[in-house]
């Protein structure tokens, strides 16, 4: 019981606090809070690493003019003539089609697989292999019989493609010529591809 009233005695004896004064305190403490929660402008190097990258990669690109500015973080298209000479010879066939393989030199040079169907026309599919991807297409042209040689033209169109050739796309024309014997073909090919 000892204990007990000494505890009383303790709150009883404990100074009052004015209504005013105890506002006055909540709202100091309220401004406080406040100012804790607002976000502090802070220097370049104290932001976030992406906020970093992002103010550093526009303020290299302004002296370029804002097409450079604008555009710095989108994917830049790029374009190539589509200048390519193949030289292919018959691997195998599958149905009506002719399975060709061979290189192609210009500026797509490397690797060139096509499954082509001869006719009266000329047509088939194909898929370069430049190096950093690959770029799909097909085309259709007229033939033009002379004997062990046959010539033919038309269009071919770009479809696609993987790697840096991902987003290929692109239209032109081909030409070349077809033997009879080895079933070989030599193509070339004009107009352009943007990737």
């Amino acid at each position: 019981m000892r204990i007990l009233r000494v505890q009383i005695l303790e709150v009883v004896r404990t100074p009052r606090i004015s209504v005013a004064r105890l506002a006055k305190s909540r709202a100091r403490r309220s401004r406080i809070f406040r100012m804790a929660r607002r976000p502090r402008s802070a220097p370049l190097l104290k932001r976030g690493l992406a906020q970093t990258a992002t103010a550093v990669a526009f303020v290299l690109t302004l002296p370029y003019g804002p097409s450079l500015g604008i555009l710095a973080a989108a994917r830049t298209a790029r374009a190539e003539h589509l200048a390519i000479d193949a030289r292919l010879h018959y691997v195998n066939a599958k149905g009506s089609y002719l399975i060709e393989e061979g290189s192609a030199t210009g500026p797509l040079g490397g690797l060139v697989k096509a499954r082509i169907r001869v006719t009266a026309d000329i047509s088939g599919s194909f898929t370069f292999y430049p190096r950093g991807g690959s770029i799909n297409g097909r085309g259709i042209g007229k033939l033009h019989e002379s004997g062990t040689y046959a010539s033919f033209g038309g269009s071919v169109t770009v479809l696609g493609g993987s790697g840096r050739y991902a987003h290929a796309h692109g239209k032109g024309g081909f030409y070349g010529v077809y033997n009879r014997q080895t079933l070989g073909v030599t193509i070339q090919t004009t107009g352009s591809l943007s990737y």
